[in-house]
């Protein structure tokens, strides 16, 4: 193989946008379904459930405030209240009873704490 091919400009170009799609295909939202498997999935699988469904309050957080400082209305206001990591996964299991016909198995996990930092932590 022309390794001298693989060092030009446009070649690196087009294998920095592959690697890119790759990874951010790889980086795609755990189902209720996934989730609930993990739950089981020895020991440990309830922590690491804990700790996914913290990352994904944090995202979605971080997600919100991109959109709204891009001009987006606001959805989810603390407006100075509390929210720690340990709430994540009551916020998440309140969210999936309070509209548990709603929701399928099918759906990711970053809708449902969306849906639920909305419900508990609305814009007046």
């Amino acid at each position: 193989m022309n390794f001298q091919l693989l060092s030009s400009r446009p070649a690196r170009a087009v294998i920095l946008a592959l690697t890119c799609m790759g990874l951010a295909s790889a980086a795609s939202a755990m189902s209720l379904r996934e989730l609930r498997g993990l739950a089981k999935a020895g020991k440990q699988g309830p922590d690491y459930v804990n700790y996914y469904l913290v990352g994904v309050m944090e995202g979605a957080l971080e997600a919100h405030a991109h959109a709204v400082r891009n001009g987006a209305t606001p959805t989810i206001c603390l407006d100075g209240r509390r929210l720690e990591p340990f709430m994540a996964k009551s916020l998440f299991d309140t969210e999936l009873k309070r509209n548990a016909d709603v929701y399928e198995a099918d759906m990711s996990a970053q809708l449902v704490m969306v849906n639920a930092l909305s419900t508990v932590y609305p814009c007046q």
